[in-house]
């Protein structure tokens, strides 16, 4: 427990009013929690981790250094985001018209599911149970469970067994 919370944030982070943090997380140097973010229990959220508005994020999650989890963006239990990994929430995105939260694409990354080092989510897209998306890869289309990707776009590379 710390300061009567049964959670860690370290005090260089920021947390935005309205956020849930589930007991046993910590969240380390220089993050940023925003408004409606949820958290569950027992993740670590690794240095200067960006989460979003109304950003969901199952138990069990660890996400590595420079992590940007943009709103729209859900992960389910026991999912792994590696080191500068990147969702986004935006098909079109422009500096000078921008359409607002209203038409964020939603992500979906599934429980169990591991994305590798600097690979980037493109949002509207599903990432399967326990599938695994290699480092650097560029996630364009939905992953099966149990699938792995690797590559720009993202191509199937082997299937685990279920």
């Amino acid at each position: 427990m710390v300061n009567g919370k049964m959670f860690f944030v370290h005090e260089s982070s920021y947390i935005d009013d309205d956020v849930v943090i589930g007991e046993g997380t910590k969240i380390w140097h220089f993050s940023h929690i925003q408004s409606g973010a949820r958290i569950g229990r027992n993740c670590t959220i690794g240095q200067n981790v960006y989460v979003g508005s109304n950003v969901r994020i199952g138990d069990d999650v660890k996400i590595q250094n420079n992590v940007s989890i943009y709103e729209g963006v859900t992960l389910e239990d026991g999912v792994f985001c590696g080191p500068s990994c990147v969702f986004t929430n935006d098909l079109r995105p422009q500096a000078r018209h921008p359409k607002g939260r209203e038409h964020y694409i939603k992500t979906l990354v599934r429980e169990g599911a591991t994305i590798g080092a600097n690979a980037t989510v493109v949002c509207g897209n599903t990432i399967g149970k326990n599938a695994m998306v290699g480092a650097g890869a560029v996630v364009a289309s939905d992953v099966p469970d149990g699938e792995t990707v690797a590559g720009v776009p993202a191509v199937p590379v082997r299937r685990q067994q279920m």
